[in-house]
């Protein structure tokens, strides 16, 4: 054992780790387990499923021996065949090799391993990342060699063939590597339990090692315990086989209150095969881990010792003075090697030491397995049929075990006289239920149970009895048929499935064990051997199932749910989306939210994507040129000091609403961030100490002490006006520092972005007569998203950028723009020794993203009806994750490829990133890349640029730069001489799409817009793979403003061909509801996410934003309103959009029809869904057979109207957001009166002036529409109509 190193040497954590690799090292080393085991084996210790002939036996399949046939070979018509050996003792097995029958075509490609160590119960290999295939061999005469990613310590070995040569036979050799393997065992029987005796009172350690193995069948029980009076407790158990650990250091609760939370490892550990723990604490932190998987967690409490009274108990936790007594169930199986801090327990109690004290019966030998497994594999064809043992007169009764992940199933079949009847006993939504079928379709049904599809080993007990036919699960109540007449069961009994021709219910998958017919318990082996009964699809000895939620790859905190065959997400509640929750539901700035045409307000921005910081909520201020994100503080108000000194100092934290990693996030991503600092004083000092130290500082984000001042440089102790030149006192460098009688202040922007925000403020100079200070610090304000614009131009086809390999072992996402005149070019590469990703323009219409992670390259590409190489701007996002594989082109749906149910998992990339070429430099790309983010890690293109030869920094054209040339959606197209905005799929008008697009309606008035597919999308559909699929999330995107007086009133209704509808009305008391309907057998959804009138005749913004179940809402600038729908059911076939009056009003919730006939009264402005803009469609399409126009329709400019009255509303609403509460003095308040009367006075001159104007404008609005559609206001929106209605909506949008 390892001394244990002085503390005082190194830090705990790198102590803990230095111990950890060492105490491994080291018993790494000391053998070398590499040696063959089978070549010396006798005969006996061979066995097979069969074999062809004597001279083809089992003990002729030694590696490298030609002995009989050379090999072992089974007979032809054995449908399950294997080839078993012995080692004879338990072994720790490194690898197994196979080898062809000599000199012949009979060998195995690919087989599976099983392993025991008893011969009874098997156990499948499973590599690390959950294959179960083993490559065997390609000719008879190659040794093909497996390392194990994780050794097994087993006795017994079985081999089962897949496939083999198809122009042979099945022929095998093998051998295995390994060595011996000390084992001390000990076996509990569930009363049973070692306790560790110490030499003193108590036992305090800083430092714990403690590992063992251990089986069992139960799902429940004690493997380990300890307590101490002051509060400390350990304890490791086994519960609904999973392995929980409760560790606590000098905490005084209970030991057993509701509060105690453990950390939980493993699963489906009570399965009859041994698993391996090891527990290792050092101070606070502590390591868990079973078999491979392991947990980190730092334990609860203050102290940093675990402090044991008396003993440790392992079995159980005996009651103190009532021996045999245990307080939670005892552990019921072997235990082995069990260890403590180096103490060998099982070898000690073996030799009696004083230390050891046994209760009740521990004995030194582990029982046999007494429960044997029978495996359904398939959900459409696994079946076990048995003959019933003759029942007394008119009675049967069947009992067995079942353990499955599967809500349904069919798991007992069985005819009944007098005929016809049948009684059916499945799994239905994860409960049982119990079904007789009578003549003419009748039918009695009970259920029983719950939950039932958890992975537990459940019991069943099913008889007939007195006109009765009862079912019982897990020992609970019964639930009974009644019966008319006295049934007897009829033929055999079907377990897992039902006779050919005559199944309507899917089969079992899972696993049965201890099945008795009429109280006959029956013996599985005999049903291998065909001695009895039939089956299909079934594999005995063995329960094979799989954790598919072990370990977790969803990611973000979601919760994983599972079948037999896959696993599933639930993404509520964490803020991402997709198949694994990879993708961020937010922006990840304030700029990107503009970009795509929303409005100051409250935002949750995600500043690093999918990598794993989370969102956090911010106020976007866009009123102002610059777009600024603002977060605040916990201590908005100013702040009054007196009495302070610097040895008594005023001493202030700030806390903002995100972690330091996301604000470095925030700050990092940002071209400027600032925060002002205001510090009114009188009579008190920054600096001005003989010393030169300073009176007053902050500290930084990382807590470091800063003396700077507002605008000054870091590391000078100057205030802003020493940089100003204009301090009211000359020989000092700050205006507090004169020590005047009379308020001055130091007031400056801290812009440094390094050491933003600011933390803590100390104020050390009050004290003294007459002396006080007033400060304020603002919120951290940061603007730009160097992210976004960080481009680089290729023009030589050998040239290319690199970076750092890819960390995309599990899921990656990619995500750039790109513009080229080039017909192809790889936009980036990765490669390993075998796998690679790659993205690339194939052709001129083709994007293609391919990769290997094992399983054969998957290849998805993604087809646009117009060229890509336009030398404009298109967005690629391309992401591969366990689950599946996506791509996306610009607006163009998004395309999905599964990924294989049980292939490779992991990309293992060795190679750098190659960005705009390949390693070969051959296909390189030309153009512009910008915008390149990997996992949510923004990738700096320029910076790398610089120094690259054949690649320069940024790209030239009008739509490269950051400033936004078109706004809303409008995407920015380059031209020889200039460029123009398409707004076509922005609500917006205009050259540079930022002028609303406003209606005034009457009470008769309705806008219909109906929706078509689009030709793009049955291009995609119908030139692709079936495994390729278009996207079925269901998401959609709605955005519009509205002004109003009336109420009730029907704002917008979406309507499908399935009877599904959106609606958002205002009701009788101008409250807004929003009503889904999505599941027309189940009542709608509705919400109110304001209970205030917004029938106030002033503008509202709404938008409304749904994936999935989760439903988000904003009104005007309040933060973003989460909902749960019931439902997360896609739109079907979409069949129309109407605004205002509604005339069909079928399948409509009676509050919806009220709304609906009262029509709308008003103006509507910039109204948008997903990538439609119906109200804008109306306007230049009027003669489209797509647009339906009802009653009378104004365009006007309501809605800028309504907009500039409350203008200056909004933007001191913005101030006031971002300062919440500042420091309001007497000036400010007039100077704010005489610039609202000015802009009151400003727009009343406006409505004057416009209402004068709107007759003379009335007769010309339609040419003035043409005329703005000649100058290249709109493009032609006719072809947008043809692309929209069924084209994916995304929250990436052309940032352009």
């Amino acid at each position: 054992m390892l001394p244990l190193l002085p503390e005082l040497l190194l830090p705990p954590a790198l102590l803990f780790c230095t111990l950890t690799v060492l105490g491994g090292a080291s018993a790494a080393s000391h053998y070398n387990c590499n040696s063959p085991l089978v070549s010396a084996l006798p005969h006996s210790s061979f066995q097979s499923s069969s074999q062809s002939s004597a001279s083809y036996a089992a003990f002729y399949a030694k590696l490298n021996r030609r002995e009989g046939a050379g090999g072992w070979s089974p007979m032809m018509m054995d449908h399950n065949p294997w080839l078993q050996v012995d080692l004879r003792e338990q072994m720790e097995v490194m690898a197994v090799a196979t080898q062809g029958r000599y000199d012949s075509w009979d060998w195995v490609s690919s087989y599976l391993l099983l392993y025991s160590d008893t011969g009874r119960i098997w156990k499948q290999y499973r590599h690390e990342d959950g294959l179960e295939r083993f490559v065997g061999n390609v000719n008879s005469e190659s040794v093909v060699q497996n390392k194990l990613s994780h050794p097994v310590k087993t006795r017994f070995l079985r081999f089962v063939p897949l496939d083999w040569n198809p122009s042979g036979y099945m022929g095998l050799r093998v051998e295995v590597f390994g060595c011996s393997y000390k084992s001390y065992v000990a076996d509990f029987d569930g009363r049973s339990s070692l306790l560790y005796r110490f030499n003193q009172k108590s036992m305090s350690t800083v430092k714990d090692v403690i590992s063992l193995r251990f089986k069992s069948h139960q799902a429940e029980g004690v493997l380990l315990h300890g307590e101490g009076q002051r509060g400390d407790y350990i304890t490791l158990e086994l519960h609904r086989g999973r392995l929980d650990l409760y560790l606590n250091l000098d905490d005084n609760r209970p030991r057993f209150s509701s509060r105690r939370v453990p950390v939980t490892v493993g699963s489906l550990l009570d399965d009859q095969h041994w698993h391996s723990v090891h527990i290792e604490r050092f101070n606070k932190q502590v390591n868990l881990t079973v078999d491979s998987h392991t947990q980190h967690f730092q334990t609860k409490g203050e102290g940093h010792s675990l402090e044991v009274d008396y003993e440790l108990s392992f079995g159980g936790i005996p009651l103190p003075g009532k021996p045999g007594t245990f307080l939670r169930k005892n552990f019921l199986g072997c235990m082995e090697n069990l260890y403590y801090n180096g103490n060998n327990i099982i070898d000690l109690a073996k030799r009696r030491k004083p230390q050891i004290h046994s209760v009740g019966n521990v004995t030194f030998s582990c029982s046999p397995p007494q429960l044997v497994a029978c495996t359904f594999l398939s959900s459409t064809s696994s079946v076990l049929s048995l003959p019933s043992a003759v029942p007394a007169t008119w009675e049967f009764s069947v009992h067995f075990q079942f353990r499955t992940w599967n809500p349904e199933g069919l798991l007992l079949s069985v005819q009944l006289n007098p005929s016809p009847q049948k009684l059916e006993l499945q799994i239905s939504n994860s409960w049982l239920r119990l079904t007789l079928h009578s003549a003419g379709r009748q039918r009695s049904e009970v259920s029983a149970g719950r939950r039932v599809s958890d992975g537990l080993w459940h019991s069943v007990s099913l008889s007939s009895r007195s006109l009765q036919i009862s079912l019982t699960v897990d020992g609970e109540p019964s639930s009974k048929i009644e019966l008319w007449d006295q049934v007897e069961s009829k033929g055999s009994f079907y377990f897992g499935g039902c006779p050919p021709m005559d199944c309507q219910a899917p089969s079992f998958q899972g696993c049965m064990q201890l099945i008795s017919i009429n109280n006959q318990l029956l013996n599985l082996t005999h049903v291998q051997q065909g001695l009895l009964g039939n089956y299909n699809e079934l594999q005995f000895d063995t329960c094979n199932m799989k954790d598919r939620c072990l370990p977790n790859l969803c990611e973000h905190g979601a919760r994983c749910s599972q079948t037999w065959s896959s696993f599933s997400c639930d993404c509520s509640g964490t803020g991402y989306s997709g198949a694994t929750c990879h993708n961020s539901i937010y922006e990840p700035s304030c700029e990107a939210y503009k970009l795509s045409g929303s409005s100051s307000g409250f935002y949750f921005i995600d500043p690093d994507g999918s990598g794993p910081l989370g969102p956090t909520q911010v106020y976007c201020n866009m009123t102002e040129k610059k777009v600024w994100t603002v977060l605040a503080h916990n201590n908005t108000t100013p702040i009054k000091v007196q009495n302070s000194s610097p040895l008594k100092p005023h001493v202030m934290k700030f806390s903002y609403n995100a972690s330091a990693e996301q604000l470095r996030a925030i700050i990092t991503g940002s071209d400027q961030c600032q925060q002002e600092v205001v510090y009114n004083c009188r009579k008190s000092r920054l600096f001005n100490t003989k010393d030169g130290s300073p009176l007053s500082w902050w500290l930084d984000r990382e807590g470091e002490r800063r003396s700077y001042w507002g605008g000054f440089l870091p590391g000078v102790q100057q205030c802003s006006c020493s940089l100003e030149e204009n301090c009211m006192d000359m020989n000092y460098f700050c205006n507090c520092d004169a020590d005047r009688d009379s308020w001055t202040n130091d007031t400056g922007f801290l812009s440094y972005k390094d050491h933003l925000p600011v933390s803590q403020i100390v104020i050390g100079d009050t004290n003294r007569t007459g002396s006080e200070a007033l400060y304020h610090v603002g919120p951290l304000r940061c603007y730009g998203d160097n992210s976004i614009w960080n481009a680089a131009s290729f023009y030589q086809e050998s040239s290319y950028l690199y970076f750092p390999t890819l960390q995309a072992e599990l899921a990656s996402d990619i995500s750039f723009y790109f513009k080229t005149s080039s017909p192809s070019g790889v936009f980036l590469e990765n490669q390993g020794l075998k796998d690679f990703i790659r993205l690339e323009l194939s052709s001129p219409l083709v994007v293609t993203f391919s990769f290997d992670v094992g399983n054969g390259p998957a290849v998805l590409s993604v087809k646009s009806h117009l060229p890509l190489n336009d030398r404009q701007w298109h967005y690629v996002r391309a992401e591969r994750n366990v689950k599946e594989a996506s791509l996306q082109v610009d607006q163009l749906p998004l395309r999905f490829l599964e990924a294989p149910a049980d292939g490779h998992l992991r990309l293992q990339l060795s190679s750098q990133l190659f960005v705009g070429g390949t390693a070969s430099q051959q296909r390189g790309f030309l153009g512009c890349i910008r915008s390149l983010t990997v996992n949510g890690a923004n990738f700096d293109l320029e910076e790398r640029a610089k120094m690259t030869p054949g690649v320069s920094s940024g790209c030239p054209g009008y739509c490269s730069g950051s400033s936004s040339l078109c706004h809303n959606r409008g995407r920015c197209i380059e031209k020889s001489n200039g460029y123009i905005c398409d707004c076509s799929q922005s609500a917006y008008g205009g050259a540079t799409c930022n002028q609303e697009v406003s209606v005034s309606f009457d009470k008769e008035s309705s806008v219909t817009y109906t929706f078509q597919e689009p030709f793009s999308v049955m291009q995609n559909r119908s030139s692709h793979a079936t495994s390729v699929s278009t996207d079925s999330r269901a998401r959609e995107d709605v955005a519009f403003s509205f002004v109003t007086s009336q109420k009730p009133a029907m704002l917008l209704t979406i309507s499908t061909f399935s009877q599904q509808y959106i609606a958002v009305i205002l009701t009788r008391n101008g409250s807004l509801q929003i009503w889904y309907h999505l599941q027309t057998d189940m009542s709608p959804d509705m919400f109110s996410p304001v209970l205030s009138n917004l029938a106030d005749g002033r503008l509202h913004r709404i938008r409304i934003h749904r994936v999935g179940k989760n439903l988000y809402v904003q009104i005007d600038q309040d933060i973003h309103r989460k909902y749960t729908l019931s439902s997360d059911a896609e739109l079907i076939l979409i069949r129309s959009l109407t605004l205002g009056k509604v005339i069909r009003m079928e399948n409509l919730d009676e509050e919806v029809m009220k709304a609906a006939s009262k029509g709308f009264t008003g103006c509507l402005s910039s109204v948008q869904f997903n990538h439609v803009a119906p109200l804008k469609a109306a306007l230049t399409n009027r003669g489209s057979s797509l647009i339906n126009i009802r009653g009378p329709l104004v365009q006007s400019n309501c809605g800028a109207l309504a907009e500039s009255t409350s203008h200056t509303f909004q933007d001191q609403a913005a101030k006031d957001n971002e300062e919440h509460g500042g420091n309001t003095q007497k000036d400010l308040a007039v100077i704010a009166g005489v610039v609202t009367a000015v802009v009151f006075i400003a727009v009343c001159a406006l409505a004057v002036i416009s209402r004068l104007l709107y007759q003379q404008r009335r007769a010309q609005r339609s040419s003035g529409m043409k005329e703005e559609h000649r100058h290249g206001t709109y493009t032609d929106y006719r072809t947008e109509l043809h692309l929209h209605s069924s084209v994916r909506d995304s929250v990436k949008e052309y940032y352009i």
